[in-house]
């Protein structure tokens, strides 16, 4: 797929998405600029491992933003995102793959469970629907 058709299949994914679906889209995003840092990180081309750790902490950024901090939960996720971006900084200034690691579990971790609870809430709209 050329560059221009998947930026136009981006852009249409990102613009039809449930507000819950734009948070997977947001996980699967960051996980997907952190193994291209982590594969940049192997073959020593810092300019892209810089370039892909940014794009992932702006998205972690974009997550905190979004926190409703009514929620006990938010608070803790908060302080989770706090964490991952803290390792990614690490990860970027120090060359640390093991930061980068742990901060790709965490959000893989993150993302598995959203999946899991986008399942539920779809298996309950369905029942009640």
């Amino acid at each position: 797929m050329n560059q221009q058709a998947q930026q136009l299949y981006l852009r249409t994914q990102v613009s039809t998405a449930a507000p819950g679906e734009l948070t997977l889209l947001l996980f699967n995003g960051c996980i997907k600029f952190m193994k291209q840092a982590q594969e940049a990180l192997v073959t020593k081309n810092y300019n892209e491992k810089n370039v892909n750790l940014k794009k992932a902490q702006d998205i972690i950024d974009e997550l905190m933003i979004t926190l409703n901090m009514d929620y006990e939960i938010s608070k803790n996720l908060k302080m989770l995102y706090v964490f991952i971006k803290e390792q990614l900084f690490e990860a970027n200034f120090k060359l640390s793959m093991e930061c980068l690691e742990t901060s790709i579990s965490l959000v893989t971790e993150l993302r598995d469970t959203w999946v899991e609870a986008l399942k539920i809430l779809k298996n309950k709209a369905t029942v009640v629907g």
